[in-house]
């Protein structure tokens, strides 16, 4: 009997399934060293165990979205190693921070199905779930992958929807316990701008770019222990390229934003979300920000900011989809989430 694994097609997923992924792992310094030497991360929070006391931690958390990349790696296997694309994001929410000798775990429920016209592939979502050594959920989120069928003779399955919400509620997004800015030090933190200063509507032009080498992007994938064949294996894709992983351009986006949202300094919502198309190796990924919403918190000094993450290739500034509806080719990613700022 073959003892590989060869991953699961679209006719391997049923609705109501439960899968746990396999490897935990446990989180030391090396994975918060690691993602600021692959991305320009700067956010003080994650910087400084003193900055991070200062303002209620207990010590510098891992990066949010450095958790999320390990929750995520290990549903790869399991979720989307024959996928053909990874479509979109929602109902995200970071239930609490990660910290250094946290173990993390992860499991994903199929809630949806639907088979492609093309009778070729399908589009399953699921719900996954990152957990640490206590059972307690650090994470949570829905997405959607679109995955080839292995038997193209399997039948199609009754397709199931999910209902998702297109935003979440400021009153569900989790405080950390203890978070306080009312004596944030914006000169540590390295900009003045506090939440009142940023109208809904604006846009931010985040200014700097970066170049995305090959080498760079197949390290973070490894760290993150992401096995989908198309960011290592330059024969799994028709052009012979290799696809860069879409999270490595969310956290190249999210550094970059740094650049007039520096205050910006906890994800704690993740809206939605959408790879509009696919970045390759020498791409220079550039970002740019518009604020969509702003809301009170019930933690001192401490508001919610639902801003809209863009990253391009270049093209025009600001612009994101064509007359068409559809984005435009040097749109990367579209990514809805809510972070907390000081007051």
């Amino acid at each position: 009997m073959a003892k590989t694994n060869p991953g699961r097609f679209f006719e391997d997923y049923s609705v109501g399934d439960v899968i746990k992924h396999a490897v935990p792992r446990t989180v030391s310094g090396g994975e918060r060293a690691l993602y600021h030497a692959l991305y320009p991360a700067r956010h003080a929070l994650y910087s400084s165990d003193e900055f991070a006391r200062a303002v209620g931690l207990p010590k510098a958390p891992l990066d949010d979205l450095a958790a999320f990349h390990i929750v995520f790696g290990k549903t790869v296997p399991d979720v989307s190693l024959n996928a053909v694309a990874n479509l979109g994001y929602a109902e995200g929410r970071w239930h609490l921070p990660v910290y250094e000798g946290d173990t993390l775990r992860s499991e994903s429920e199929v809630i949806g199905v639907k088979q492609n016209s093309n009778g070729k592939s399908g589009v399953v979502y699921v719900r996954t779930r990152g957990l640490n050594q206590n059972d307690d959920v650090v994470m949570d989120y829905v997405r959607w992958v679109m995955v080839r069928k292995g038997n193209l003779d399997a039948p199609a399955p009754e397709t199931v929807i999910p209902e998702l919400s297109k935003v979440i509620d400021p009153a569900d997004l989790v405080i950390p316990a203890g978070l306080d800015f009312s004596k944030y030090d914006f000169d540590l933190a390295g900009e003045t701008h506090r939440w009142g200063d940023y109208e809904i509507g604006e846009t931010i032009d985040h200014v700097d770019g970066v170049t995305v080498e090959e080498a760079e992007h197949m390290l973070a994938t490894r760290l993150w222990q992401n096995t989908a064949k198309v960011h290592f294996d330059s024969t799994a894709r028709p052009d012979g390229t290799r696809l860069i992983y879409g999270g490595h351009v969310i956290s190249m986006a999210r550094a970059l934003s740094f650049n007039g949202l520096a205050n910006a300094q906890m994800i704690v919502g993740l809206n939605g979300g959408a790879h509009a198309n696919p970045c390759l190796s020498g791409t220079t990924i550039r970002a740019w920000s518009e604020v969509l919403d702003k809301a009170e918190t019930s933690a001192p000094g401490v508001g919610a900011i639902r801003l809209r993450l863009v990253a391009t290739s270049g093209g025009d500034a600001f612009a994101l989809k064509g007359e068409d509806g559809k984005y435009k080719p040097e749109v990367l990613l579209d990514l809805d989430y809510w972070a907390l700022m000081p007051v």
